[in-house]
């Protein structure tokens, strides 16, 4: 089983005033079946752990590694989803959706086909021949899953990808999330503001301290796991132990605000 593991990681940039440090001594596992959750304040060092992930940028102190192959630099073992969808209006939703593979040079038939799978997968096979401006900006953040999914990653990367949605399409993308999480094996990563959405996805939760960023609690919940067996995200969200965990996370973070 494949795991991405970053090891005492920290981040410093040069900033105008000075030097900005970003993370500070972060460690995380994400395994296969996994689905970790970020929850911290704005500027805390979220997103730039994701980056490091991803292989977007070089930590200053650590490793990041995949199966004990370091990083560095993107692979296709990590899909990566963005707030901003970061589609290309000029090119249809199957085409978007195929872009990853148009990359690597796999042949036209078949990354289109893999792409209709994808698409299939996130319920937008009628809208395959759709310009990207034809469609809701929740349809746009299931091509930009399917996207992702194209390459067949092992690890998923979300960078607040729903941070822009209203509620209702937010808890129908928090399920589409969770049922592709169940259905591929994928290992999740997930950046997130939303204490409930934290708390409903996870396996395990990491709440970070404002900067520079540290991990300050890790908590385990079954939510995501009993969904993925078959219950309702409905009828999980009415328990009692549910509403337990909001209220303890919500604890730990107005402590990490109070504590500034």
């Amino acid at each position: 089983m494949s795991q991405l593991i970053a090891e005492h990681v920290s981040k410093t940039y040069d900033g105008a005033r000075g030097p900005v440090h970003a993370l500070s001594e972060v460690s995380v596992r994400i395994g296969q079946g996994d689905f970790v959750v970020a929850l911290g304040a704005s500027g805390c060092g979220k997103s730039t752990l994701l980056s490091l992930l991803a292989g977007f940028q070089s930590p200053s102190s650590g490793r990041v590694s995949v199966d004990g192959v370091a990083v560095t630099g993107p692979g296709s073992d990590r899909g990566v989803v963005f707030q901003d969808d970061a589609l290309f209006p000029w090119l249809t939703v199957l085409d978007n959706a195929a872009f990853g593979l148009t990359l690597r040079g796999i042949p036209s038939q078949q990354r289109r086909e893999r792409a209709k799978e994808m698409l299939a997968l996130v319920g937008l096979s009628a809208f395959a021949q759709h310009r990207i401006n034809e469609i809701s900006g929740g349809m746009r953040q299931r091509v930009g899953l399917a996207r992702a999914l194209t390459a067949n990653p092992s690890f998923l990367l979300l960078d607040e990808p729903l941070g822009a949605l209203d509620a209702l399409t937010r808890e129908q993308m928090q399920t589409l999330i969770l049922d592709i999480w169940q259905k591929s094996g994928t290992g999740m990563f997930l950046i997130t503001h939303s204490i409930e959405e934290a708390v409903m996805m996870s396996t395990e939760l990491l709440i970070f301290s404002p900067r520079p960023g540290r991990i300050v609690s890790r908590h385990y919940f079954d939510f995501a796991r009993r969904y993925a067996a078959g219950e309702s995200a409905r009828s999980i969200k009415q328990d009692p132990a549910f509403s337990q965990a909001r209220s303890l996370i919500l604890e730990h973070i107005i402590a990490q605000t109070e504590a500034v």
